[in-house]
């Protein structure tokens, strides 16, 4: 065998190598796969008190885009958690009713992989979606709408009645229901990336700066927080070390504890902008604000830029979703209110 083909080889045999010894330290480091087993991923992603349904999905999908779900009627869920923006608003502070801006000034998260998330809210005051739901519908500062007008606008809607028939088998609708069927909805949006790929086993889905600066977010310790299938959605205190420059800009301070819902990284790159106060739009930035609150440590030009090659493997593949027809109201339909 000739030198060079030898050399090739072995250089190629040393790459393999390095890369499987980089996904054992990423799952060692908490990092998990979206997996790739439809059967696996809808162990996860279900909810065995709210079963995932075609009907369910579909119906959930229109209430997720209806903004008569909303007091004024203009405002929907995809309002705040765009599906063509990342699954957020793309503004600092989230906007609702009457022009509303969020009163503690916070940022609306992305809706995309919110399943994987142990918590939601900003300060993690809902278990699971389907609580979740609830929330934003009846929020002054956002949808405004009661309960009982929220049932009265779906009930006067024929075809609601019927879609429902059709998802759960009776006709019964109720507020939590509506929330249970939008939640069940929000539950497919997953974005599975390279990133699992090379999780999963394949070596060379992620190519060798990408794969350094994989290697460089775990260095960092960043890992430590954005972990899990998610790389967040769990509680942890913020800031750790460091005091962080825009914490004057509303008055969140987290939960009781001063724990704050550790945002996810997937999509990240389209998800500007940053922090729970929607303060800072560089990604550059985030991560060496995120070295010197969290980890105590300055990270120099070249480390965030390597950070932010890995950063990018986690743009995923967006499902598909058609912008659905919605069912047209009636002459029992409560006209929107904009008071």
């Amino acid at each position: 065998m000739k030198l060079s083909k030898l050399l090739v080889l072995t250089i190629s045999s040393i790459s393999l190598v390095v890369a499987g010894n980089l996904i054992e330290t990423a799952k060692e480091s908490g990092l998990k796969p979206i997996p790739s087993s439809q059967s696996e991923l809808l162990k996860l992603i279900d909810n065995s008190k709210n079963p995932i349904t075609k009907n369910k999905i579909e119906l959930g999908k229109k209430l997720y885009f209806d903004p008569r779900l909303s007091k004024s009627g203009l405002i929907s869920c995809n309002t705040c958690h765009n599906l063509a923006l990342g699954g957020d608003d793309g503004i600092p502070s989230a906007t609702g009713h009457k022009w509303t801006s969020n009163p503690h000034h916070l940022n609306s998260p992305t809706v995309y992989n919110s399943v994987f998330f142990s918590s939601q809210f900003w300060d993690g005051r809902s278990p699971h979606l389907e609580d979740q739901a609830q929330g934003p519908i009846q929020a002054d500062p956002e949808m405004a709408a009661p309960k009982k007008l929220v049932v009265q606008r779906v009930t006067s809607i024929p075809e609601y009645i019927e879609s429902f028939k059709e998802a759960y088998g009776d006709e019964k609708i109720t507020f939590e229901k509506i929330a249970d069927t939008i939640a069940t909805f929000e539950r497919i949006l997953i974005t599975p990336s390279k990133f699992d790929k090379f999780l999963e086993g394949d070596k060379n889905a992620l190519n060798k700066n990408e794969k350094e600066g994989l290697k460089t977010f775990i260095d960092k310790g960043c890992a430590t927080c954005h972990n899990d299938i998610a790389l967040g959605g769990t509680m942890q205190p913020f800031p750790v070390v460091g005091k962080y420059k825009y914490s004057n800009v509303g008055d969140f301070k987290g939960d009781a504890n001063s724990m704050v819902k550790v945002p996810t990284l997937r999509n990240i790159t389209e998800t500007a902008p940053y922090f729970h106060n929607g303060t800072v739009w560089s990604l550059a930035e985030v991560v060496k604000i995120m070295g010197e609150t969290q980890l105590g440590v300055k990270i120099s030009n070249i480390d965030t830029n390597k950070i932010i090659t890995f950063l990018k493997t986690l743009e995923g593949e967006k499902p598909k979703i058609t912008y659905p027809v919605l069912p047209k109201s009636t002459d029992k339909t409560p006209k929107p209110d904009m008071n």
